[in-house]
């Protein structure tokens, strides 16, 4: 073995013993708990006693689960979530950091004021929007009522009204996240190439279309991933504000397996649910980097 060789091997177990630790972490809770699921799922166990010890019934949750509507309609409102969260706070988030980036007067106060409900914790922004959401008390209730007199909507009990007056929340709540990612890969491109546009008569919409965001591919693909993977498994703010309801018609992948786990004693069944969200999950990441990949090499 070559001098660069040892070197390269103690470099190496030198990295290895640092990052030991995390690996251990990330093993034992993270990867365990993902075989532990799909082991879980192979039975129609209720979550009391050993697993082992009930009924194996192989892929027989996965025949019931892809029969079942309830799950379909959960996974239809993951998707919509999906489309919802990176059209649109995606794009809002663009928005916001194009003005951030513009160094007007008040952009400090206007950053600070706007990312606080990420700050925010989501219990309390649920039961913020719960109240705003009233029917004859709530902000929302009383703004109908200007526009039409007598007029009361449940804007939460409306099944057709219901999931898209959650979205509205999420997108409040996650914009300036992404916002904040955003501007962060702004400040990476230089000052220069702008000058140099303005010198040549680029417009600012040139400038953005041709310069900002091919520059900015890489910070909209992670945000991209992000938003994909917290929407196909988001639970918090439809269980604290609907759970799931009414009728089901604001179930998402998590609630439906949660209500399956722990208000029907189906663990073997949640399982399945739990697996099946993995799955879904990395189809659609893997699908999102080819069709990403495929349109940079198109470009390039």
């Amino acid at each position: 073995m070559t001098t660069k060789q040892k070197q390269w091997f103690k470099n190496g177990i030198t990295v290895f013993l640092f990052l030991l630790p995390a690996l251990a972490v990330y093993c034992t809770y993270t990867l365990a708990g993902i075989f532990r699921t799909f082991y879980y799922s192979g039975f129609n166990w209720s979550g009391i006693g050993p697993a082992s010890e009930a009924g194996f019934v192989g892929f027989g949750n996965y025949a019931r689960l892809m029969k079942d509507a309830g799950f379909w309609h959960a996974l239809q409102n993951n998707i919509l979530l999906v489309i919802v969260s990176i059209v649109f706070q995606l794009g809002f988030g663009m928005i916001l950091a194009l003005i951030l980036n513009t160094g007007n007067r008040g952009v400090r106060l206007f950053r600070t004021v706007y990312f606080m409900p990420p700050l925010l914790s989501t219990v309390a922004t649920g039961t913020i929007w719960l109240m705003m959401y009233a029917p004859y008390t709530g902000l929302f209730g009383w703004v109908l009522k200007i526009i039409s007199p007598g007029t009361a909507l449940s804007w939460l009990g409306s099944e057709q009204v219901v999931m898209f007056a959650v979205l509205f929340v999420i997108c409040w709540q996650y914009t300036p996240q992404y916002m904040i990612l955003i501007r962060a890969g702004m400040t990476g491109i230089p000052e220069e190439l702008y000058e140099a546009a303005t010198i040549d008569g680029a417009s600012r919409w040139q400038q953005f279309w041709t310069m900002t965001l091919p520059l900015l591919s890489g910070t909209l693909k992670t945000s991209a991933v992000l938003s994909i993977v917290g929407s196909l498994k988001y639970f918090d703010l439809i269980w604290i504000m609907t759970l799931g309801g009414p009728n089901g018609y604001s179930e998402l992948m998590a609630t439906f397996m949660y209500k399956k786990a722990f208000n029907e004693d189906r663990m073997g069944y949640a399982s399945a649910v739990a697996s099946c969200m993995v799955l879904i999950s990395f189809i659609v990441i893997a699908l999102f980097q080819v069709m990403t990949r495929s349109k940079e090499e198109a470009r390039s």
